[in-house]
C-alpha cells in the first residue's frame, strides 16, 4: 500500500499541473487517465486493507470472548482452591493466550497509526481512510482496554503463613501476603508502572476500618526471564485497626455495626498505572472477601463466614 501510494504521489507531482489549460494535449490526457487508474488501484487497496482489519478485529472479539470464559473458569477454580479443593490454578497458559492477543491488537494499533500517516500524505474525495480509520481505532482501543482490565488478576489471595490451609482469614498484627499478576506481558521498560493496594476502598458503613502497615505501593518490574511474568508481590503486610479518637476504641466502636467482627467481609484492591504504545490507563482488581480477626478463638467463626460467601456468591463485590 505504501509503495502504491509513493508511486501515485510521484506521478501526480510530475505530470499533473493544475491551473494550466492542456486539454488539447493528447499526451497530457493520457497521463491524467493513467493517474486516475493509479488512484483507483490505490483506493481499492486501501479498502481491502481496511476490510482485512475489520475481519481481524472480529476474530479478536471472538477470541476475547473465549478468553473471558477461560478466565471465569479459572476464577471458579481459585475460589474452590481457597476452600481446600485440589484444582489447577496455574496461570501460565492463560498468560500466553492473553499476551498473544494483546500483542496482535497492539500491532493493529500501530498499523492504524501508519495508515493515518499515509492519509496525511495523500488523500482525496471519498477517501476510506478518512472515514473509517477513526472508527477502527476507537473499536480497537475499546478491545485493548477491555482485555487489559480483565488481564489484571489476583494470583494469590490474602493469606498468613502457617494458616492451617485457611486463606482469607487474617489476624491483626500478623503478617500476610497477597499477589497480583498482569496476564498481558507487554510493558514499556522506560515507563515506571506503579501498583498500589487499598483496603476497603468503598467499604460498607459500620464496618471496622484498617490501615495497611509497611509500604502499600510497589513498582512493577518484569523479571529477567520471560517465565517470570509481570507480578506485584506484596509480602510481610500487617493490618492495624483505626482507632476512634473520641472513644479511644476501635473505629467501629463497642457493640456498634450491623455484623459481628467475624462476619465482616473486607476487600483489598490493587490499582496499576499501565502504559504501553501510547495507551495509558489505570487497571484495577480485587481479592476475594476476607475476614479480619484479633485472636485465634475467632478463627472457626471467621472461616464459616468465608465458606458461606464462597458457596453462595461468585462476585467479590
Amino acid at each position: 500500500l505504501e509503495d502504491l501510494q509513493d508511486t501515485f504521489d510521484f506521478c501526480f507531482k510530475v505530470h499533473y499541473l493544475p491551473g494550466e489549460d492542456r486539454t488539447s494535449d493528447p499526451q497530457y490526457a493520457q497521463q491524467v487517465q493513467a493517474l486516475q487508474a493509479k488512484l483507483q488501484i490505490l483506493d481499492r487497496q486501501r479498502r481491502e486493507v481496511l476490510a482485512q482489519m475489520q475481519q481481524l478485529l472480529g476474530r479478536s472479539e471472538t477470541l476475547q470472548d473465549f478468553l473471558q470464559q477461560e478466565l471465569g473458569a479459572w476464577r471458579e477454580r481459585q475460589q474452590r482452591a481457597c476452600l481446600g479443593a485440589t484444582v489447577d490454578t496455574r496461570l501460565r497458559l492463560l498468560e500466553t493466550w492473553f499476551t498473544e492477543l494483546g500483542q496482535g491488537l497492539f500491532q493493529l494499533l500501530q498499523l492504524l497509526r501508519a495508515l493515518g500517516d499515509l492519509r496525511q500524505k495523500v488523500t482525496y474525495e471519498r477517501d476510506p481512510l478518512k472515514a473509517e480509520t477513526p472508527l477502527l481505532e476507537q473499536r480497537l482501543r475499546e478491545l485493548l482496554i477491555y482485555l487489559l482490565q480483565r488481564a489484571f488478576v489476583v494470583e494469590q489471595q490474602p493469606s498468613m503463613p502457617n494458616a492451617c490451609k485457611r486463606p482469607l482469614v487474617l489476624r491483626t498484627a500478623s503478617k500476610f501476603s497477597v499477589r497480583a499478576r498482569l496476564l498481558v506481558c507487554l510493558h514499556d521498560r522506560n515507563h515506571r508502572m506503579e501498583a498500589k493496594i487499598h483496603i476497603d476502598r468503598s467499604g460498607p458503613p459500620g464496618f471496622r476500618k484498617f490501615n495497611i502497615l509497611t509500604s502499600n505501593s510497589k513498582t512493577l518490574l518484569a523479571g529477567d526471564s520471560p517465565q517470570d511474568g509481570l507480578i506485584c508481590d506484596f509480602q510481610y503486610l500487617t493490618l492495624k485497626e483505626q482507632k476512634d479518637s473520641r472513644s479511644g476504641k476501635g473505629s467501629k466502636g463497642a457493640g456498634e455495626g450491623p455484623l459481628v467482627v467475624t462476619e465482616e467481609l473486607h476487600l483489598i484492591t490493587f490499582t496499576l498505572a499501565y502504559a504501553y504504545c501510547g495507551l495509558e490507563l489505570e487497571l484495577e482488581t480485587s481479592t476475594l472477601p476476607f475476614v479480619i480477626i484479633s485472636n485465634n478463638n475467632q478463627l472457626s467463626s471467621a472461616w464459616a463466614s468465608i465458606l458461606w460467601f464462597n458457596m453462595l456468591s461468585t462476585d467479590p463485590k
